[in-house]
């Protein structure tokens, strides 16, 4: 078993328990293939696409690589939509242009293990496009960071909002993070990572970054696991 691998067990906090089929190599390998899949979508992703079209594209992607279920809808936003949290309905029609941003924020299940993984994608050369999804990226390294130095959870999301204000952009609260494993892992918690009060455990917790530009109806979105 690598370090991954190791690394990732049952936690000593409430709401960390695993299943009895849990297996910390399948939790993984779905995540790599989950990355694997929103780099696949997005290579099939072109300007004057709808959402619907691209969402259509994912669950044929889905389909190719094996994906036995969903365990979140698939949720593919362009340009002003960007701005939507999960649970906003997109406005409808918003068409992608040739100088635009998009991101992909995928639930897949393979063997039982949940994947979830969520990435900004650039069409053009837009400054502030490209600042922004690079932002997005940057604030989870930062942040993941600190959770290695042994922050909770709730701290991990003031360090969050802090860090997104010093360079320039305004966190959205309303993607707290949560709880990942084998399926369901809801039912051992549904909470969310900003709500937690201890530090969380490697291995079992989504860290999402959601981010908005100060004065353009733009946003940006990254999302992984958060691993030791």
């Amino acid at each position: 078993m690598n370090e991954a691998c190791r690394a990732i067990a049952a936690g000593p906090n409430p709401g960390e328990g695993l299943g009895p089929g849990f297996d910390a190599a399948l939790l993984l390998a779905a995540r790599e293939r989950s990355r694997e899949a929103v780099a696949t979508i997005a290579r099939r992703i072109q300007p004057g696409m709808t959402e619907p079209e691209a969402e259509a594209i994912a669950a044929a992607v889905f389909a190719e690589l094996g994906v036995e279920r969903v365990w979140h809808p698939t949720h593919i936003r362009f340009g002003s939509n960007t701005l939507k949290l999960y649970r906003e309905r997109s406005d409808p029609g918003v068409v992608l242009g040739e100088s635009d941003l998009y991101f992909i924020d995928i639930g897949p299940v393979w063997a039982g293990h949940e994947g979830d993984y969520g990435d900004t994608f650039v069409v053009g050369d837009d400054p502030d496009h490209l600042a922004i999804a690079a932002a997005a990226r940057t604030l989870f390294d930062r942040v993941a960071a600190r959770w290695r130095e042994g922050l909770t959870g709730r701290a991990l999301y003031a360090e969050a909002e802090r860090a997104a204000r010093a360079i320039g952009y305004e966190l959205h609260l309303g993607a707290p993070g949560h709880r990942l494993g084998d399926f369901p892992h809801a039912v051992h918690r549904a909470g969310h990572l900003a709500a937690a009060d201890f530090p969380p455990s490697p291995g079992l917790w989504v860290l999402e970054i959601q981010i908005r530009h100060p004065t353009r109806p733009i946003g940006a979105f990254f999302e992984d696991l958060l691993l030791g």
